[in-house]
């Protein structure tokens, strides 16, 4: 249920109507907007009766918010959430360009894919530390040293940093050292992981699960905006479908069913969606064309000799042309309002 409040409400009233909320043994949760604030009533069993708040002083309208993943849902914040991280703005008109390798392996190839990225047009450097992959014989990531190659990758370019969280013994670290942090599509329903999300100081990327229904996917979202960190961009990355021709199949209408049904910003991953390299720049161009909130491409400058993923990776003379393109189709949708 959210509780709109009067343009005019006072701060006592507002107090009052929490109050309120709280002695019903619910959880009361403020949501400044534009021009007034709402409140939501949170963890109750079910439905919550109108008429108990509707009478009180300041109270413009009671709402009822049907869906399960209420302070996710735009029933509950019909404002876009807006996320700045560094020269990145997730929402509000932008579509920032995150790139870099699948995996650190060093700082030389670090920095050298870190600047070629940067002088193309990408706002965010993403390099993963840690690396959970299907054979425990493959490259399992450089641990705490990848993190810290990564902070030299922010000290050196200026560009902000994520990579992905992987476990709670791990998570304090990635959190110390990345400016965002992800939840990759094989933990997106470990709820362990979720809570203690919940409780970071830094924003949560969380990758849709292979396998998963949007509406699971926004009730994993769910869990972290409930623990009280309410920056998370939802990243899009490929579904696990019948087909061969792609390692997965990208849901390219999870965008507009996710813009409709939740006020978090929506990104895609067009590289691990693909799977190898000569469809990633289409699949950019088609997220831009269908509004996301921006994308995440892999990019290695010597891909046959990477350790993860070399076969999906950009080379940076394609991916200079991929930023070109996919702004140009970004811009021409935004200023046309097609």
């Amino acid at each position: 249920m959210l509780i709109v409040m009067e343009l005019t409400a006072t701060p006592d009233q507002i107090h009052h109507v929490v109050r309120q909320v709280e002695n019903r043994g619910y959880t009361a949760k403020k949501i400044p907007g534009g021009e007034r604030v709402s409140i939501g009533v949170l963890n109750n069993k079910g439905a919550v009766e109108k008429a108990l708040f509707m009478g009180l002083s300041g109270v413009k309208e009671v709402i009822p918010v049907t869906r399960a993943y209420k302070q996710v849902s735009r029933e509950f914040q019909p404002e876009d959430t807006v996320i700045t991280v560094g020269d990145a703005v997730f929402a509000d008109g932008h579509f920032p360009i995150i790139a870099g390798p699948c995996a650190i392996e060093s700082v030389e190839q670090a920095l050298t894919i870190a600047q070629a990225v940067r002088a193309a047009g990408a706002v965010l450097f993403r390099g993963g530390a840690y690396k959970p992959r299907t054979s425990p014989y493959s490259f399992q990531g450089m641990g705490l040293d990848g993190l810290k190659i990564l902070a030299k990758v922010r000290e050196k370019t200026g560009l902000a940093v994520t990579t992905e969280v992987m476990d709670l013994e791990t998570f304090d670290a990635v959190e110390e050292h990345a400016d965002i942090l992800q939840i990759g599509t094989r933990n997106m329903q470990n709820f362990s992981l979720l809570k203690r999300a919940g409780k970071a100081r830094k924003p949560i990327m969380l990758k849709r699960g292979m396998a998963a229904t949007i509406d699971e996917w926004l009730m994993a979202a769910e869990y972290i905006l409930a623990g009280g960190n309410t920056q998370v961009i939802l990243c899009e990355r490929g579904v696990r479908t019948f087909v061969n021709h792609s390692r997965n199949t990208l849901d390219i209408s999870a965008i507009p069913v996710v813009q409709k049904e939740s006020h978090l910003p929506i990104i895609i991953d067009p590289s691990h969606a693909a799977g190898r390299r000569d469809q990633v720049l289409q699949l950019s161009r088609a997220a831009a064309a269908a509004e996301a909130n921006g994308i995440m491409v892999e990019v290695h400058h010597d891909p046959d000799n990477a350790a993860s993923d070399g076969a999906q990776s950009l080379y940076p003379e394609q991916f200079e042309i991929l930023c070109r393109q996919v702004r140009a189709v970004f811009c021409s949708y935004e200023h046309t309002g097609a």
